[in-house]
């Protein structure tokens, strides 16, 4: 299974004949290894070093002592995400076209840049007028809105009733999500569904408190910038969903830029951000609850400065390894019969609004059953 690779460190990744390279400068420790086994260079899921200096590196480092070349199987790689610095050659994104593998880039802050796509492989026509044909038409368009809301919401609920099973006060967040859950098909119109959908997040964050281990408060969500740890975690967890739903897209036929829940956008992939929203719950929310409660991260792990929190390199690397260990943990599918990941799960979100798109089949959103 092709793995997720990610680089937090600052450097070049460079083509020697067929083979791909990740040049950083030399650092004390090692990083995290990932779940299931010691880390090894050049393997997926491998988290490079932090570096403390945000300066560029020199041209020509790949030869010299203070540096170090690590080899990087792309055979077994399903896409980069780059958290440093970093540079490519275009003999490296032509090799990496080769293997079909996506860069994703993301700030200092951790909220996602860009992406370097290699070559469409997947083009459609008939998808991408079909899918502009369920945009225009506004009665389609709400139909499939309403189900990215109606499938975040239940699998918020499910989060919820997780920690109601532990003795946790829920009941009254929980009753209060249904009734707005029921006001779903009551909106009208795209902007009435999105006020709803964000009432429905507002009352889960404001159950955080009561789910967390005190220790840390939450508050309210604020974003640019993250006020507390709990804020920057979602944030950069929010980030890493977004770029993986990204990734899945790219695999199917449908056009990233053509979104039913979110206004599309000439800046941003806006269709991931309808799929990332019934993902959020199962793999950002869960992996702060699972830091936290299991005393994982600490405050010292996070940095603040001019007024924003943000997570530390050592933070991030924790933050990584929890979110890479979600995204490899399998589940027995009830339609397919077999195991898949739950990062397999995006990729099928997207086969099945694909079939809907196409008139195949109508759409169900993913919803926790575990």
């Amino acid at each position: 299974m092709k793995k997720n690779l990610y680089l937090i460190k600052n450097g070049k990744i460079i083509r020697k004949q067929n083979t791909l390279y990740f040049v950083s400068k030399k650092e004390g420790g090692g990083p995290p290894a990932p779940p299931g086994g010691p880390a090894t260079e050049g393997s997926p899921g491998y988290l490079a070093d932090e570096d403390d200096e945000r300066t560029e590196l020199p041209d020509d480092i790949s030869d010299k002592p203070e540096f170090e070349k690590r080899p990087l199987a792309v055979e077994q790689v399903d896409a980069i995400l780059c958290y440093g610095r970093i540079s490519l050659t275009s003999g490296v994104i032509s090799f990496l076209s080769k293997y079909n593998i996506p860069v994703h880039f993301f700030g200092y802050y951790g909220h996602y840049e860009s992406t370097l796509f290699p070559k469409e492989a997947l083009l459609s026509g008939e998808m991408h007028v079909r899918q502009a044909s369920h945009y225009l038409d506004k009665t389609k368009r709400l139909a499939l809105a309403r189900k990215f809301v109606i499938g975040s919401a239940a699998n918020i609920k499910r989060n919820l009733e997780y920690y109601q099973n532990q003795e946790k006060p829920l009941a009254g967040v929980l009753n209060e999500i249904d009734v707005l859950a029921e006001s779903v098909a009551l909106c009208g119109n795209i902007g009435q569904l999105l006020a709803l959908e964000g009432n429905i997040r507002s009352t889960y964050y404001s159950a955080f408190d009561t789910m967390l281990k005190p220790g840390f408060s939450f508050g309210s969500r604020s974003r640019q910038p993250p006020a507390n740890p709990i804020n920057a975690m979602i944030s950069f967890g929010n980030s890493l969903v977004y770029g993986q739903a990204i990734n899945a897209i790219y695999r199917t036929q449908l056009d990233q830029t053509i979104s039913f829940l979110h206004e599309p956008s000439e800046r941003r992939f806006s269709l991931a951000l309808d799929v990332a929203e019934i993902f959020k719950p199962l793999l950002v929310d869960r992996v702060i609850f699972k830091l936290i409660n299991k005393d994982m991260i600490s405050p010292q792990d996070f940095t603040t400065e001019l007024g924003s929190c943000l997570l530390s390199d050592k933070g991030r690397r924790l933050f990584l390894t929890e979110f890479n260990e979600k995204m490899e943990t399998t589940i027995k599918h009830r339609d397919l019969g077999r195991n898949v990941s739950y990062g397999r799960l995006i990729y099928l979100e997207c086969i099945k609004l694909g079939k809907h798109v196409m008139g195949i089949k109508d759409y169900k959103p993913f919803t926790i059953w575990w």
